[in-house]
């Protein structure tokens, strides 16, 4: 139904929250049988390019202009990479470094997250490899001691990775233990249950299917809110000294 221009979404200078009522889809080269909602790109401010991927059975992902990262929200995908085929579900996730040839394709209608930015390299670090994953595998830390607000990391932590990706998981009522305000810009998808953000100044209701991108230094801040846990998937920038990363613009 039209609600005569009311959306939750919202696109202030240092931040965007993007429901699902305001979502455009569209094709990309090299893709078939697939279409995309562009959430973040250059276009608004952002270092990087978060999209979800809506895939019918049989569509093709082309190949990727920079590194990337796959997590599957639904459906089946099989990942095609440095001739070993990996069979991705939900919750199945994969990272392709910048220079490796690869096709994916599904088997099922599917939806999946496509993050992917230029690489940065580090001096004297090794090559990023490839990484292929479940997160039913990866054992949830408590954030801050907090065992009511649980992280998975999907990426190796260390120099030759230049972004990192979690999971995070709320029990309802569980938040923050503070205003975050740092130089690390992020990408955010909410998965599961909802909450209320603080995004600089303005306070949001967001429930899963929301897309959010935090500009570097936006305050922010999260609780989760109703009777079932929340969760969502984050992008941030890590690992590379800020004057780099403004020389590599």
């Amino acid at each position: 139904m039209h609600h005569l221009g009311a959306t939750r979404s919202s696109l202030k200078a240092d931040h965007l929250l993007q429901t699902p009522d305001t979502f455009i889809r569209t094709p990309l080269p090299g893709a078939e049988g697939v279409v995309f909602i562009v959430h973040a790109a250059p276009q608004l401010g952002a270092r990087f390019t978060q999209m979800t991927a809506e895939f019918a059975a049989g569509g093709s992902l082309g190949p990727a202009p920079a590194q990337r990262f796959i997590y599957v929200i639904e459906g089946n995908l099989e990942l095609n990479a440095s001739g070993r085929l990996h069979v991705l579900s939900a919750g199945g996730y994969a990272y392709l470094p910048h220079d490796v040839s690869h096709t994916v394709r599904a088997t099922s209608a599917s939806r999946a997250v496509i993050i992917e930015k230029r690489y940065e390299p580090q001096a004297g670090a090794a090559a990023p490899e490839i990484i292929v994953g479940d997160e039913a595998a990866v054992n949830p830390v408590a954030l801050m001691g907090d065992n009511a607000l649980r992280v998975c990391s999907l990426m190796p932590d260390g120099p030759a990775y230049d972004f990192a990706i979690n999971t995070m998981t709320y029990d309802p009522g569980a938040a923050l233990s503070m205003v975050e305000v740092h130089v690390m810009e992020h990408g955010l998808l909410m998965l599961e249950g909802g909450g209320i953000y603080r995004l600089g100044d303005s306070w949001y209701p967001v429930q899963a299917g929301d897309f959010i991108w935090m500009a570097p230094y936006c305050p922010q801040w999260f609780g989760a809110l109703g009777k079932r846990p929340a969760k969502y998937l984050i992008y941030k920038d890590w690992r590379r000294h800020p004057l780099k990363a403004q020389a590599g613009a």
